[in-house]
């Protein structure tokens, strides 16, 4: 008897172009427009250095504004030339995040893959975890890391659940209690990884010196 396949594993980063005055807003009475975009600019670099050596099949960049939109083009992230894997790009669209999310993991199993959504808030979320929420993504439908300030930082999928992206209040502490609330609910088998620390208030740039380094750059 053989066991099912094993899909592909898409990675799929979610990331906002680092413009001051639009990114990392609650930083800005830290550090300023300029600071805090550059803040979002090395936080999106750590992010794709990590994506590009984890153990997945492909990375994309799933991002607002559209991939031509010539934000892109000035924020020159050299980390896409320094990986040995071409980075895909897809464009957000419109909507809450969810809706944005939803359709991205809609398309990628829709295509076969199974997916992993992560943001560009956690510096701690290294090829080691990475790799380890892909390992058990190969034997549970979903795998979960939580953020301690209770959002998550990583949501992997072998297959489109929309439910998990529907009526949440996004960017509140209550988002991962509720999608594992639903998981539970639905009776499905996931995984939750070690609970992991993300930037976003001025406070949380002291456990990051390196982040702080950028400001001088």
């Amino acid at each position: 008897m053989t066991s099912a396949r094993v899909p592909r594993i898409k990675l799929i980063i979610f990331a906002k172009a680092p413009v001051p005055g639009v990114v990392k807003t609650r930083l800005m009475p830290a550090v300023g427009a300029q600071g805090a975009a550059q803040v979002a600019k090395r936080l999106l670099e750590m992010t794709l250095t990590q994506a590009l050596h984890a153990d997945v099949d492909a990375v994309e960049m799933c991002v607002s504004p559209s991939p031509e939109h010539e934000a892109w083009r000035v924020c020159s992230l050299s980390c896409l030339y320094a990986g040995t894997s071409a980075v895909l790009w897809s464009d957000q669209g419109t909507g809450d995040l969810g809706q944005r999310m939803s359709r991205a993991v809609a398309r990628a199993t829709r295509e076969g893959d199974a997916v992993i959504l992560i943001g560009t808030d956690c510096p701690e979320l290294t090829v080691s975890k990475i790799n380890e929420a892909v390992a058990h993504l190969r034997r549970r439908s979903v795998v979960i890391t939580p953020a301690l300030d209770g959002g998550y930082v990583l949501l992997g999928l072998r297959r489109h659940l929309p439910m998990l992206f529907q009526n949440i209040a996004w960017s509140t502490e209550c988002v991962a209690h509720e999608t594992l609330k639903r998981l539970r609910f639905m009776q499905i088998p996931h995984y939750v990884c070690e609970a992991l620390s993300d930037v976003d208030e001025p406070e949380d740039l002291q456990r990051f010196p390196e982040l702080m380094l950028s400001l001088t750059e």
